[in-house]
This record gives C-alpha cells, sequence and structure tokens, in this order.
C-alpha cells in the first residue's frame, strides 16, 4: 500500500511547554478518504498544520508522496490544497475573481477556474460577492481555490462546521464527488462522528494529543466491546449526572446529552426506574451499540 502522508512520532509542544501531540503515528492511504477525529482540543488542527508547514516541526518524521517535507516542501506542497478554519476570501470580490487571484499564485491554467466552479457548485454566481455568499457558499469555494492548482491531497479542517443539516449533506456529497471523480487523497478532521462514519473509508482517532486508532472504518466499527453506552436526555442533567456519579456509572455529557456506560439491559432498566422515582422526566434512552460515536466513547472511556 502507497500512502499520501506518514507521519512518525510526531511530537509539539507550545511555548509553555504544555504538550499537545505525543508521539502521533499516522497513516494515510493513498486514494482514500481519511477521517481524523477527535473532540475539540485533541490536536487535530495542530496536527494539520504541522503536516503543511503552518507551524515548525519539533520532534518526528512528516513524509508526503514518499518524500520529507524537511527537504522538499515546496515540491510537496504544490502537491497539496487545504482549508484549515475558515477559508481565505477576498470579500469583495466575485468567486471567479477570487479564483483569478490564486491562479496568478500558483500559475496554472486560467480554464481549471471554470472547472472547480462547476466541480463545487459556484458557476451560477456571476457578479455576486463572496460577502453576500452563505457560509456554506464560502465553504466551497473555499475548496474551489484549494483545488485550483489540482493538487494530488485535500487537507479539510472541519468542513462542516456551522453548516445546516442541509449544507452538510452537500458537503458531504461534494466531498466523495471529489474522491471518486479525481481521485484525490482528502484528509478531513472533525469531532461531527454521525456525519464522519457515512464519508470515510478509513479511519485515525486522537485523544488528548495521542493516537488511540488507526484503521479502516468497517474495521473500527467491528470491534466488539463488552460495555455499551445509552444516550440518555432528561430535563435534570445536572441530578442526573450526581447520581451517576454516586451509583459509580461511566458517563459523558456529549453535545447537550448525558451518555451512559451500561453492561446490560437489565442495568438500564434499573437506572431509568431510580431516575424516575426521583422526579427525573425523561425525555429519551437511546442505546449506542455500534456505531461510530459508540465505539469512539469506548475507546476514550
Amino acid at each position: 500500500m502507497t500512502y499520501a502522508v506518514r507521519l512518525t512520532n510526531l511530537t509539539h509542544h507550545f511555548d509553555n511547554r504544555q504538550q499537545v501531540l505525543a508521539n502521533i503515528d499516522l497513516a494515510v492511504p493513498e486514494g482514500s478518504i481519511y477521517g481524523f477525529l477527535g473532540a475539540n482540543g485533541a490536536g487535530k488542527s495542530t496536527t494539520l498544520k504541522l503536516i503543511l508547514g503552518l507551524l515548525k516541526k519539533q520532534t518526528g518524521d512528516i513524509i508526503l508522496f514518499g518524500q520529507s517535507i524537511a527537504k522538499n516542501r515546496v515540491e510537496i506542497l504544490s502537491k497539496v490544497g487545504a482549508v484549515i478554519e475558515s477559508p481565505s476570501l477576498y470579500e469583495h470580490l466575485t468567486a471567479t475573481e477570487n479564483l483569478l487571484v490564486w491562479q496568478k499564485i500558483y500559475q496554472c491554467p486560467t480554464k481549471n477556474i471554470a472547472e472547480v466552479l462547476d466541480l463545487v457548485g459556484l458557476a451560477h454566481t456571476g457578479s455576486k460577492t463572496a460577502r453576500n455568499f452563505s457560509l456554506g457558499m464560502k465553504q466551497r469555494l473555499g475548496i474551489a481555490i484549494a483545488l485550483l492548482h489540482q493538487p494530488k491531497l485535500l487537507i479539510l479542517d472541519e468542513p462542516t462546521n456551522g453548516l445546516d443539516p442541509n449544507g452538510m449533506v452537500e458537503m458531504r456529497e461534494l466531498i466523495k464527488q471529489i474522491n471518486q471523480e479525481r481521485g484525490i487523497t482528502i484528509m478531513i478532521s472533525s469531532h461531527i462522528l454521525a456525519e464522519i462514519e457515512k464519508l470515510v473509508t478509513d479511519v485515525g482517532i486522537i485523544h488528548k494529543g495521542k493516537r488511540i486508532f488507526q484503521g479502516s472504518l468497517p474495521s473500527l466499527l467491528q470491534q466488539k466491546q463488552a460495555t455499551h453506552w445509552l444516550k440518555l436526555t432528561t430535563n435534570q442533567d445536572q441530578t442526573v449526572a450526581t447520581h451517576l456519579t454516586n451509583a459509580n456509572y461511566l458517563h459523558k455529557m456529549v453535545e447537550n446529552s448525558l451518555w451512559v456506560q451500561v453492561q446490560n439491559a437489565e442495568q438500564t432498566a434499573k437506572l431509568v426506574k431510580a431516575l424516575v422515582l426521583q422526579g427525573v422526566e425523561i425525555h429519551e434512552v437511546s442505546p449506542q451499540n455500534s456505531d461510530l460515536e459508540s465505539v469512539f466513547m469506548n475507546l476514550i472511556a
């Protein structure tokens, strides 16, 4: 197997000596859609910035397409497109005018502009300036800029952040199209696991600066777990959290819902009964046994 990205023993500290990454090893197969997953603050953006040379490498090796970025930075980065955090756009310019600026920087053919605008669904925007684009349109223009020089690797940092459900679907389909039609390897960082599960072929999971899993999506989902998680939505989360702590249940707050680790259905029934007797209104009890979020929770538990 050949790899678009290989990271070996990558370690990084900020100036205050806080360790952000600890001996990270990653291998992104060429042609894959690689989901780089982890909670906010896990070290995903730092890793991507190191790959792109936006932060100075301290310890470890960064190899792209078989070449060390330390020795071949300009040549390697000419094969990479990226959108890190928010797209960098000239708000007073149209989509075409934005791309003309970057076409001069990349010194690539002018015909590429029409091609990428059509690919990302912005060919119809005409004289509309970027300041009047929706968030989803701005994200797609950012991707068009990243694709303008026809890279072999596309790096996207939280590409669905802030998008509405329809925008998420459109972004997911666009990413699949880019990968399938152009054969571009795509590396996506995200904390929205349910969305990533519908998109990626391979997964790397980082937690508190350490890689805790790497492999294909099917191999991750097939992991057998001795315990299960419940997604619990109530009207008294703090009261419930206190009860769970006192009763020695492992639990975490995830996107405004409590996730509780249980052993079996009998334990679930016992927990629900105890909460109801305390006057807690239970709005949802949802077993999370086989999806990506459940597996992720078991890995970081």
